[in-house]
């Protein structure tokens, strides 16, 4: 499988997570390396788009294509365990919480959950500490320019 994550380009040539480990987002608190990663080119557009501006928007971007193997076993976050208000901004530690047993947990390199920016869309969290996170390649780095009719 293929999953897109849309990236800085002096960082797209290694998946780590230290990037979300500084801050902390939606699926992971503060110190835990998580790599965020989406269905789709749009939908990894879109998921960087709500935290810009026209004036802040960037140049340097390049859409990373990431090769998941199918031997890969994708854990699927159910309905029922996704709290009450998940997608609200800013994130709340409920979300984190799931995010940050997931890689405690190591039973999973990655965990599909639903996006807060594409309703019915989902993104796909890669666990950098995983035993089978080795076999996740970047299959292809492109660059990237946002149509600035988006930030309007």
């Amino acid at each position: 499988m293929i999953v897109y994550r849309l990236s800085k380009k002096k960082y797209s040539n290694s998946l780590s997570g230290k990037g979300a480990a500084k801050s902390g987002n939606r699926w992971n608190s503060k110190g835990t390396e998580i790599i965020y990663s989406a269905e789709s080119r749009a939908l990894a557009m879109a998921e960087v788009a709500v935290h810009l501006t026209l004036a802040t928007l960037p140049s340097d971007y390049v859409m990373v294509e990431i090769d998941i193997p199918d031997d890969i076993q994708i854990k699927v976050l159910e309905q029922k365990d996704i709290p009450e208000y998940w997608n609200n901004h800013p994130p709340n530690a409920s979300t984190q919480k799931i995010g940050d047993e997931f890689i405690e947990a190591l039973d999973f390199c990655v965990l599909k959950v639903p996006s807060a920016v594409v309703s019915g869309d989902f993104n796909f969290l890669i666990n950098p500490y995983h035993k089978h996170f080795k076999k996740i390649t970047i299959a292809a780095v492109s660059d990237f320019l946002f149509d600035r009719r988006i930030l309007k």
